[in-house]
């Protein structure tokens, strides 16, 4: 009886070792961010290129572990899937152009429904949208511009954070004292004239039930504005603010937070968007594809003489 009940057990054992329950999630340690090439509107630049990214953005991506890939406009669908099905997040960054009749809009619009069908089928994609790319990203939600006059030319603010902010995924791995400071200190830079009410935002029922608000802000006029959100259901975040300035952009005469708290905002911004890109297993066919494909081939001009860029990539 005792080596039937030895036997049992062995047997018990050995079937509870053939399922370890779900897998654990891969970590991607190869990332590569795909940034999404601006139309150019500046006079000044007009000559260089008909695209560019600033190099503050790649520098920003860089900097917490992952590689950029640009993203250039006007390609075909198959084209931008093949991007998609090669890379792991996608930043849509500021600029000044229409959101929704744009080159620029019409390309973010692809990948944003791409993104929202991949994680439906459980394939992890992140966006993330910067300034008129945090504008975008309430466009393609909401299915219309919903922008209105909310100017915070060239200042650097705190953020009025919500009672969402504390529990979001964003500012999980902020400390208390750094998110107290976010709060009170002048540590977002702000260079932008229009924005999303927040009365706006929360009577439009796609967006409401999309996205949580994470931060407000007041501006000029006195409209208070949406300027952080994030998806309440899927890895889409947005920030009307620039945490690419505090570490990568120096004119004078703008005023970009460079206290030792903007720093460290700016970083771990960049850190969690990094870290959701490395959820996601999609890769290059060949190595010879994706060196191909990074950033790493294009120079960046340098043009602080003309413009409130330090380096910007043209294409």
């Amino acid at each position: 009886m005792l080596t039937l009940c030895v036997l049992l057990l062995t047997m018990i054992s050995c079937c509870c070792g053939a399922f370890p329950g779900p897998p654990k999630q891969q970590i991607n340690d190869r990332p590569i961010i795909g940034i999404l090439t601006q139309e150019t509107e500046d006079d000044n630049l007009k000559p260089f290129g008909k695209t560019y990214i600033p190099s503050s953005y790649v520098k920003y991506i860089e900097s917490a572990g992952c590689r950029v890939t640009p993203v250039k406009l006007n390609l075909t669908l198959p084209e931008y899937e093949k991007i998609f099905n090669s890379i792991n997040g996608m930043m849509f960054i500021g600029g000044a152009v229409n959101l929704l009749t744009s080159d620029f809009a019409k390309a973010a619009a692809v990948f944003y429904k791409l993104a929202l069908k991949a994680y439906v089928s459980g394939d992890y994609f992140p966006l993330w949208g910067t300034c008129l790319g945090f504008q975008l990203l309430t466009a393609l939600v909401a299915g219309d511009d919903l922008l209105t006059n909310a100017t915070v030319e060239n200042k650097a603010l705190p953020l009025k954070l919500t009672a969402d902010a504390e529990s979001s995924r964003m500012f999980r791995n902020f400390p208390p004292e750094l998110m107290k400071s976010l709060s009170q200190e002048p540590l977002t830079g702000n260079f932008h004239h229009y924005g999303i009410a927040t009365q706006t935002f929360e009577g439009n029922e796609r967006l409401e039930s999309f996205f949580s608000i994470l931060s407000t802000n007041k501006a000029k006029e006195g409209v208070e504005f949406v300027s952080t959100i994030e998806g309440k259901k899927y890895p889409f975040y947005g920030v009307q603010w620039h945490p690419e300035v505090s570490r990568f952009q120096w004119h004078p005469d703008q005023e970009f937070p460079h206290s030792v708290n903007a720093v460290r905002v700016s970083y771990l911004t960049a850190d969690f968007f990094v870290n959701e890109a490395r959820r996601s297993s999609h890769h290059f066919s060949s190595a010879k594809e994706e060196d191909a494909a990074l950033i790493y081939n294009y120079s960046p001009l340098y043009v602080g003489n003309i413009s409130s860029y330090m380096q910007i990539y043209f294409f």
